[in-house]
């Protein structure tokens, strides 16, 4: 089978993985009693929300992956890198948001579930496809 496309069907099934449990971490947020609420607009992020964020940038992790499977001398290493980065920089707006301090840091940690499925998932594969 070619590289890619196992590289590609891992990548998927983590996708899957980091959307499962994200949403049901934020759904056992919202029954422990977190708002969710930004006060830019005022209104809650719904559960839906979660899922459907989670699953579309843990998709852009994985054409970034197949990308510099296609590009790099060390495609792993440099996702990671370039991974851990992306991550760090999205920490920043649940911190800067105004959101009340218990949603803001589930937010962050809701931030790290999928990057804790998605990035050692996927530089796995990217070694083992080498």
């Amino acid at each position: 089978m070619n590289s890619t496309i196992r590289l590609v069907g891992a990548g998927l099934l983590a996708v899957v993985v980091a959307v499962v449990a994200t949403t049901a971490a934020a759904a056992l947020a919202l029954a422990a009693g977190v708002d969710f609420e930004i006060p830019d607009g005022g209104e809650a992020i719904p559960l839906a929300g979660f899922a459907t964020v989670t699953g579309f940038f843990s998709a852009v992790g994985v054409v970034i992956a197949v990308a510099f499977r296609r590009w790099s001398a060390r495609p792993a290493e440099l996702f990671v890198w370039t991974a851990v980065s992306l991550t760090a920089i999205s920490l920043i707006p649940p911190l800067i948001s105004g959101a009340a301090t218990t949603t803001a840091v589930t937010l962050v940690g809701l931030h790290l579930v999928p990057a804790a499925v998605m990035i050692p998932s996927l530089a796995r594969s990217l070694r083992a496809v080498r």
